[in-house]
């Protein structure tokens, strides 16, 4: 099973993507310091990098609000339940994390889900920046609060435009 690596150029910045054969495993935000190397990968990856690459393109072209996407992160039980309700916020909607604690039925949980979206390596299509701090404020996000306001602002956008 080989996995594949691409860089794409985003609006926001150049993303790293990486799958295998059973789908997508990171995109990721690539900082200028970072060595940008493509790798080619099996048949199967390399679908599922196209596949991820047409969709990022619609979405920051404010065409797609949702990823239809084979992923295949790496977690812990937790984590991958953590990641499982990100992909349920509405395009251009926020929650917080106790909101999200709440929703996987662990009330008491914010500081452990706000460590696993830390985490999560499918920046954008898992939406980690979707999540806000209690008070409303943009707090932790992996890419930097920069980018998480981006994303933010970048789909709110596209809404007002929509109606």
């Amino acid at each position: 099973m080989s996995e594949g690596v691409r860089v794409v150029a985003s609006p926001a910045g150049s993303l790293r993507l990486a799958a295998n054969v059973a789908g997508l495993t990171h995109v990721e935000f690539l900082d200028d310091h970072d060595d940008i190397v493509n790798v080619a990968g099996d048949a199967a990856a390399t679908k599922h990098l196209n596949d991820a690459s047409a969709q990022l393109e619609e979405y920051f072209a404010g065409e797609r609000r949702s990823f239809d996407l084979a992923l295949s992160p790496n977690g812990t039980a937790f984590q991958l339940a953590t990641w499982a309700v990100l992909r349920t916020i509405p395009f251009g909607s926020t929650m917080t994390y106790g909101d999200q604690a709440r929703a996987m039925g662990a009330p008491r949980a914010a500081r452990a889900v706000g460590g696993a979206n830390g985490k999560n390596p499918l920046a954008i299509v898992v939406p980690c920046h979707r999540v806000i701090g209690a008070s409303g404020a943009l707090t932790g996000y992996a890419s930097g609060v920069v980018r998480k306001s981006w994303l933010l602002d970048h789909e709110r956008a596209i809404l007002r435009k929509q109606k």
